[in-house]
């Protein structure tokens, strides 16, 4: 799995809700003689708490940086909000200005939701957070505009970082393709051209010799099989696969396209087939046995069907045989 670069800002976020539930606690004993319904206040305080172990897990570990969880963050935090009035007298609420139970705690979803999103869900958010403790409180003060300012910005900042840490992240990945992509071609092409050569020439007669020694028979036999030995041995080492992928893959097609000879077509896809490079290795040995029982003309179709590759193999007797391969490396 690829490392999320917001990695640092979601456990950041989990910090900052460690801290503002711990001074929650602190105001909520404050405040606890005063409340109309203190034990209310403590139910509220506990869901807080229980809030903050989930959301520790899930964005610490990575499992619910997801739209749902963060979506869900936002909701529980309005609710929670929404009920700290009925734990405060009026004169708190009305004349005291005392903090709402949930007190900064409830900011901390537009700072998550802006580690997921960038600002696109952090300015959201905290517009949501903003209008939810305008409507709790009943009451536009200059206060209540100040919070929500500061926490607008806070959810931009941490989207800004975000979006830049994605982006950081995917030149680079795209730079690293470019990259090897390149070097594949360049290691592709030479394979190619090197095979190319010694197939005008050695493979050629190699494959003359082990075909006539077969027809004359007798001792000759005994060196059209040492010749069609030497062939595989050669055609196995041009097929050698060329760098492989980050995930250990290598291209199906260069492995099988230098078993071609004038008797042989291989036929593939004009686009990389990409498999494990130990299922590679075994698909190519099987079509290279097919092939080396063969006397007459072979045909070799490679097929890459998303799920599988699919490889068919017939000659002009009565031989014919399909390999499949699942994208996991299943043999059939």
């Amino acid at each position: 799995m690829t490392k999320d670069p917001a990695t640092p800002l979601w456990r950041g976020t989990v910090v900052v809700r460690v801290f503002t539930l711990c001074f929650a606690v602190v105001h909520v004993i404050a405040e606890s003689e005063a409340y109309q319904r203190p034990w209310l206040a403590w139910t509220i305080l506990g869901a807080m708490a229980f809030w903050t172990v989930f959301t520790g897990f899930a964005y610490w570990g990575g499992w619910g940086r997801t739209k749902p969880v963060v979506v869900a963050d936002v909701a529980v935090i309005c609710v929670l909000m929404a009920l700290s009035p009925l734990t405060m007298t009026d004169l708190q609420l009305q004349y005291w200005n005392v903090p709402l139970t949930t007190t900064v705690w409830a900011s901390v979803p537009a700072l998550a939701a802006g580690a997921l999103g960038g600002q696109r869900w952090g300015l959201p958010a905290a517009l949501v957070i903003g209008l939810s403790t305008y409507l709790t409180e009943g009451a536009l003060t200059v206060g209540l505009m100040r919070d929500v300012v500061l926490l607008m910005g806070a959810a931009v900042v941490v989207g800004l970082a975000a979006s830049v840490g994605r982006s950081a992240t995917m030149a680079r990945q795209s730079s690293s393709r470019m990259a090897e992509a390149l070097r594949a071609e360049a290691a592709a092409g030479e394979r190619e051209r090197l095979a190319r050569s010694i197939h005008d020439g050695v493979l050629q007669v190699l494959a003359r010799i082990h075909k006539r020694g077969l027809e004359v028979g007798g001792e000759t036999a005994e060196l059209a099989r040492l010749a069609g030995e030497q062939e595989i041995a050669l055609r196995a080492l041009l097929a050698a696969p060329g760098e492989s992928t980050e995930d250990g893959e290598v291209d199906l097609r260069s492995a099988l396209r230098v078993l071609a000879t004038p008797a042989v077509q291989v036929s593939a896809p004009a686009t990389r087939v990409l498999l494990d490079s130990a299922v590679a290795d075994e698909l190519t040995a099987q079509v290279r046995e097919f092939l080396s029982g063969v006397t007459g003309r072979a045909w070799v179709l490679v097929e890459d069907l998303g799920d599988e590759v699919v490889i068919s193999i017939r000659d002009d007797g009565d031989g014919e045989r399909e390999v499949r391969v699942q994208r996991k490396g299943v043999l059939t």
